[in-house]
């Protein structure tokens, strides 16, 4: 064989990239994983300590951080998961998820990609006060939301609002970064143009690669734009993708995106088992939504009585978990959005309110117990955590 022919192998300098990304945050960890529990820690670890290698700016508005593994190496993941990072910002101990926005075919680093919010304890704090070299804590990667073959359609239909962008960027370089044999129509909704994050990528990519398909939506767009404006509509929809067959519609964005959107699918004769949703968060005005008592005002105060001797005071439009993180309690959570059921507590007394389609077992309702991070206060309480 003619002497280094392998270079002119397909391939072959992406793979020369790969090696220098292991090498540079990666270990040798076959010796960690010689026993059972060895295997399960390096693929499914309970907590991790994140270093900050990179700070990449985005917008003016999001940046993406860039995290490497203190210990020297990181679990896999599937494209579109996420991880709960977890502050100490002052008194307060909290956490927050974020998708990862990097592919899962390297795992020498994640990148999660921070858009910042109005009054965000936490986004302002990434974006404002963690330089290079921080360390973070985190969970191991989570979540449901990603392309399963056995289940959803070949093509993937994307609608994503702000920095719901995140895990559809995961997914969309995965698939051309491993040629993968799949399809996706991305509509990216946004107030202004100069907040898009991803744009600049995402137009590029859909250049260059006829299966991936980039439709952003801009409000108030500037005068020189001539793409679609307005929001993300039906008409739109029908009219970018023709027919509907065949087709797995999936959203990330803020509360007003499934507002919108989800009618819209609908009207289209979308079946609800062809649309896939991320967990949202926590709802903005949680007295806008179906059920909450029309006697009780967000800032009317509540006393809770926890268990360990703690009585606290407690606003009704202030989540339950939220209101325990201030007084210091630290309770378990990962995705903040009634999902996972880390954060749960049990009502001993007093009423909580919970939105419509939060998953809460059946057992767990037989004993009073409710995902905190969803529960509001609409009466004095007792609680056990």
């Amino acid at each position: 064989m003619k002497k280094d022919i392998f270079r002119e192998f397909d391939g072959y300098s992406q793979l020369l990239e790969e090696i220098e990304v292991s090498r540079k945050y990666w270990k040798n960890f076959t010796a960690d994983a010689e026993s059972v529990q060895g295997h399960i820690d390096l693929l499914h670890p309970t907590r991790m300590m994140l270093r900050v290698s990179d700070i990449i700016e985005e917008t003016p508005t999001a940046k993406t951080l860039r995290l490497v593994s203190k210990e020297g190496s990181l679990p896999p993941f599937l494209a579109g998961q996420y991880v709960a990072l977890s502050f100490a910002i002052g008194s307060i101990r909290t956490a927050r998820p974020y998708s990862i926005s990097s592919p899962p075919n390297q795992t020498g680093y994640y990148d999660i990609t921070v858009k910042r919010v109005e009054g965000g304890l936490v986004s302002n704090y990434l974006l404002d006060q963690v330089e290079r070299g921080a360390i973070i804590e985190s969970s191991g990667p989570a979540g449901n939301f990603y392309y399963n073959p056995l289940f959803h359609d070949q093509t993937m239909v994307c609608i994503a609002g702000g920095s719901g962008i995140t895990p559809f960027m995961s997914i969309i370089r995965e698939i051309i970064e491993c040629g993968l044999n799949r399809e996706v129509f991305l509509f990216y909704g946004n107030q202004d143009l100069d907040d898009v994050i991803f744009h600049r990528a995402l137009t590029d990519i859909s250049l260059r690669f006829e299966n991936i398909h980039y439709i952003p939506v801009v409000e108030q767009p500037p005068e020189t734009y001539n793409g679609a404006t307005g929001f993300i509509t039906g008409k739109l929809i029908r009219e970018t993708l023709g027919d509907l067959a065949g087709k797995t519609f999936y959203l990330c964005g803020p509360k007003g995106l499934y507002d919108f959107c989800i009618p819209e699918l609908e009207s289209l004769g979308i079946p609800s088992r062809k649309i896939r949703k991320e967990v949202s968060g926590t709802p903005t005005h949680i007295s806008t939504y179906p059920g909450w008592p029309e006697n009780i005002s967000e800032k009317d105060v509540f006393t809770v009585r926890v268990n360990n001797g703690h009585t606290l005071s407690a606003s009704a439009g202030e989540p339950l978990l939220a209101v325990l993180e201030k007084a210091g309690i630290l309770i378990p959570s990962i995705c903040r959005s009634g999902e996972c059921s880390m954060c749960r507590v049990r009502v001993v007394s007093g009423r909580v309110f919970q939105p419509a389609g939060v998953r809460v077992r059946k057992s767990d309702r037989q004993f009073g117990y409710v995902h905190s991070c969803v529960s509001y206060s609409i009466s004095d309480l007792e609680i056990l955590v």
